[in-house]
């Protein structure tokens, strides 16, 4: 019988043990930062009901049509794996009562599940970071956003490698007359569109002014601006933003293509762009979203949010020195043999107890003190710990420094090891 070997599904891939210290770096980059302007942790199901992005996402959109994993289960529900976080955290709100006089700033974590075509920094299975903040309407929150990812960047080290782009929607109403200009504008140039965009024409216009195609980016040239249909009530929103923009000295470029395909979608929008990934140059988008609670069956309520995703900013991290640990330990415990084993052990956990964030691999599995040695080198510890036969008769523990030839290798009473190692370890 031939053995059967398996592979992942395509577009799903490993995050193997080399690359998730950039994951854990920018995870706890982020938690810090989202803590620090008050938002709080909401943890999400990776599997909702089709209806819900039908109803959010609407199920003329690609992602409905052609990209959700939707199945039915046993009792013949239709359930999907979530596309994007937002959504679900309405729907968590709503069902919980988070929404009910009272405001929310809330983040989450995790995967999501597109089928698309694989490419770099897109995944079928990709993650993302998402942030929702809801029941307030003004230019202030905008602003904090804004600002809480622009530190986030300063956090990573990669404040220099993105830039932000800002526009506004304005309201549904004003959308509404300047999505009918703009599709009598595009019926005179329909010879010049790519296949997207005739197909989009009607459905979902405005993401025609998305396309990448040169021939429609030069008929778009003269299409009729969004900015020129702004209701007054957005324009102020607009103005008074770029003024908190301005003062908190975020820089921003105005992109007046840059839009949203949905109704829910209203006033500011947002993306912070790389040119470092070469296509895929969109690290963080946003925008203000105040009519989904209400689509989704909530009463009217503001709410604004981004997402950002993982895969591109690990890119990110890889080419940027210093970004998190190494996954190296700290300290590399060797053992004599198997009278010593019970012993260090004990010594492991006393100095685990002793300095909660060092590092300890303790050696198993037995061999020379000589191959411990080497495997101690190639762990990448700066110190090992050695426990034999004359260090169990004494009560020490041998201390030798693996990286720096000028500290003095010595025996030490076992009780006076994590003393002596916290000054090296800054903690």
């Amino acid at each position: 019988m031939s053995k059967q070997s398996f592979n992942a599904v395509r577009g799903m891939n490993d995050i193997l043990p080399t690359e998730t210290p950039a994951w854990q770096f920018l995870e706890q980059c982020a938690a810090d930062v989202f803590a620090a302007y008050g938002y709080q942790e909401i943890r999400l199901p990776m599997v909702e009901p089709t209806e819900l992005f039908a109803r959010s996402i609407g199920d003329v959109t690609d992602i409905v049509e052609k990209e959700m994993y939707t199945f039915l289960d046993r009792n013949d529900q239709s359930l999907s794996l979530r596309p994007e976080g937002t959504a679900s955290c309405v729907r968590a709100c709503l069902q919980h009562g988070l929404l009910h006089n009272q405001t929310q700033r809330l983040w989450y974590s995790g995967p999501m599940f597109r089928y698309e075509r694989p490419q770099k920094g897109r995944q079928r299975q990709f993650h993302q970071i998402g942030v929702e903040a809801f029941g307030l309407a003004g230019p202030d929150i905008d602003a904090e956003l804004l600002a809480m990812s622009r530190r986030l960047w300063q956090e990573l080290g990669i404040d220099q490698q993105v830039r932000l782009e800002i526009n506004s929607l304005g309201s549904l109403e004003a959308r509404a007359t300047y999505r009918r200009e703009l599709q009598a504008f595009l019926r005179d140039h329909m010879g010049a569109l790519d296949e997207d965009s005739l197909r989009r024409l009607d459905s979902n216009p405005l993401r025609i002014l998305d396309s990448k195609n040169p021939e429609t980016q030069a008929v778009l040239q003269a299409a009729p601006r969004l900015q020129d249909w702004l209701d007054q009530e957005s324009t102020e929103h607009f103005a008074q933003l770029c003024a908190q923009l301005d003062a908190l000295g975020i820089e921003y470029v105005r992109n007046p293509r840059l839009v949203r395909g949905l109704d829910y979608y209203s006033k500011t929008v947002f993306e912070w762009v790389t040119d470092s990934l070469g296509a895929q140059g969109t690290v963080c988008a946003g925008g203000r979203y105040d009519g989904l609670v209400e689509q989704l069956g909530g009463k009217p309520t503001a709410g604004i949010g981004f997402a950002m995703g993982m895969e591109r900013l690990c890119l990110m991290l890889e080419e940027t020195a210093g970004h998190g640990s190494t996954g190296a330990v700290d300290a590399y415990f060797i053992v004599g043999g198997d009278a010593q084993q019970q012993e260090a052990l004990q010594w492991c956990e006393q100095l685990r107890s002793r300095l909660p964030t060092l590092r300890l691999l303790m050696h198993c599995g037995g061999g020379s003190m000589k191959s411990q040695m080497k495997k101690a080198d190639k762990s990448g510890a700066a110190w090992a710990l050695l426990f034999g036969e004359q260090e169990q008769a004494d009560g020490t523990l041998t201390v030798k420094n693996l990286r720096d030839p000028a500290i003095t290798q010595q025996a030490l009473p076992g009780e006076r090891v994590a003393e002596y190692l916290l000054p090296y370890l800054g903690m």
